[in-house]
């Protein structure tokens, strides 16, 4: 299970990498040498999608990052010190603040959400922005994921090689409270 949730993080890592590429490429053409938007209203819409899609594709390891920094946690304290990249510690501690943020954010939207009105569907301007507004409160932590995400796949990696029997999936549950299994009938 937890080598799949790995490939979902792998996924997501390519994803949001070329979500930033685009935006960066955007963004370099479509303002002056100051970093001010020729069009900010294009500009913002761009932001938005940008937002959007990276909350999209974090989405798929999102109910499960919890378990998977858990994972790395006992992993980290299995491996043979020697072999233990320097960086990881901080990786991870960067990676559960982040994600204690996206679990905030989200609780946060359920709650706006369901204090909609009963007309506030997707595609509506009162649900649309309210989504769009957790996705940029979001963007700065998806950003710490795709930039540090990749130590939970190199401890991972190592694990699968030490010569002695390392955990290499969850100890038990540790999905997150806030959003798992919450459906209402509405999406975002």
């Amino acid at each position: 299970m937890h080598g799949l949730l790995l490939r979902q993080l792998e996924l997501f890592l390519i994803e949001s990498r070329d979500i930033l590429a685009a935006w960066d490429a955007y963004s370099d053409e479509h303002t002056d040498p100051d970093g001010w938007p020729h069009d900010p209203l294009s500009y913002g819409q761009h932001m938005m999608r940008r937002d959007a899609e990276t909350w999209r594709s974090f989405n798929r390891i999102r109910y499960a990052a919890r378990k998977m920094l858990a994972t790395a946690e006992v992993q980290l304290q299995q491996l043979n010190p020697g072999a233990i990249q320097s960086r990881w510690v901080w990786q991870l501690t960067e990676l559960t603040t982040a994600l204690t943020q996206l679990e905030k954010l989200q609780g946060e939207w359920l709650e706006t959400r369901d204090a909609l009105s009963s007309e506030a569907v997707p595609g509506t301007e009162e649900f649309d922005d309210a989504v769009a507004e957790r996705n940029e409160e979001a963007w700065s932590s998806l950003d710490t994921w795709s930039a540090q995400g990749q130590a939970l796949i190199e401890m991972h990696a190592l694990a699968l090689t030490a010569p002695s029997r390392i955990l290499t999936s969850s100890p038990g549950p540790a999905l997150s409270p806030k959003g798992v299994g919450h459906t209402s009938g509405r999406r975002g």
